[in-house]
């Protein structure tokens, strides 16, 4: 079961230091506290970043640069959507597009954006799971959670109020990726549960990575799936047991699991699956961020 993980006792247990080998395997993809560290007195709206598709030659001739080179064409034009950058305390600075918030140059001078994350759980208590397309250009091939993505910089996805900005764009993304209809995942039945700070370089095309605060939804319907083949190659239901045994696979490279899933799932998803049915004892104040 996947309580196992989240075993805790003074005892070390074989299931406790499975869960201390998970957590270190995951620390190693997403770099350790310090790495987040450095840039909690950065000024952000200082940061000089790359932004332009175009690079100066000494001949005066431009190029194209090559971030995008053997990428697909629809996932191209989709960096061009605008993200929401905010700073160590997740309150919006500016626009930027998410070409510029996943290019590691710039996440290394500590650009950071915002993101979400949505666990979707049917009548019977299994998450929803889905494996991102190859055409992705971060983290391809990798199975996640339900969906995961960025509110973009528009009015209706900016809003603070219970977290209705990011329930706005769980919506349109839970549309776009897996083809679930708007009143089959109604705004209200999300709930926000807490928001998680990490950062992670994407092992397949290390040049693009992610530095996020991502905050977490969970909302428990029956949906139908029709998944958009450019988003998603594959989509499951599973139970607690069944996730464990993903987690064990990605462990021996059998599987790619994606960090952050994989960190929220060992750190903060147990409670919520075992209390579907009353999750608001559970939700922390959005002013809280767990940073790893």
């Amino acid at each position: 079961m996947l309580k196992k993980l989240f075993f805790h006792s003074s005892v070390p247990t074989t299931a406790t230091l499975l869960n201390k080998q998970y957590i270190a395997n995951s620390r190693s993809l997403l770099g350790n506290r310090g790495v987040l560290q450095k840039y909690n007195s950065r000024n952000y709206s200082t940061i000089t970043t790359t932004t332009t598709n175009t690079t100066i030659t000494s001949n005066n001739n431009t190029r194209m640069d090559t971030p995008f080179q053997g990428h697909d064409q629809v996932q191209i034009e989709l960096m061009k959507e605008e993200c929401i950058v905010v700073d160590n305390d997740d309150k919006p600075i500016r626009a930027g597009s998410k070409k510029e918030c996943h290019l590691m140059t710039n996440i290394n001078q500590g650009l950071l954006h915002r993101a979400f994350s949505i666990f979707l759980f049917n009548s019977e208590g299994k998450l929803l799971l889905q494996q991102r397309a190859l055409e992705k250009i971060t983290f391809p091939g990798y199975w996640t959670n339900t969906v995961c993505s960025h509110p973009l910089w528009m009015e209706s996805e900016l809003i603070e109020k219970d977290a209705y900005g990011v329930r706005h764009a769980a919506q349109r993304k839970l549309l776009h990726e897996l083809g679930v209809p708007h009143e089959q995942a109604p705004l209200d039945d999300f709930t926000f549960m807490t928001k998680i700070h990490y950062l992670s370089e994407s092992k397949e095309d290390p040049q693009w990575g992610e530095h996020e605060i991502d905050h977490i939804l969970v909302i428990q319907k029956d949906v139908t799936v029709n998944p958009e083949p450019n988003e998603v190659m594959d989509y499951k239901y599973v139970d607690k047991e069944e996730l464990t045994q993903m987690f064990k696979d990605a462990d021996e490279n059998k599987i790619k699991v994606t960090p952050w899933f994989k960190l929220i799932a060992l750190n903060h998803l147990d409670p919520w699956w075992n209390n579907l049915k009353n999750l608001k004892p559970l939700v922390e104040p959005t002013d809280k961020i767990h940073r790893y």
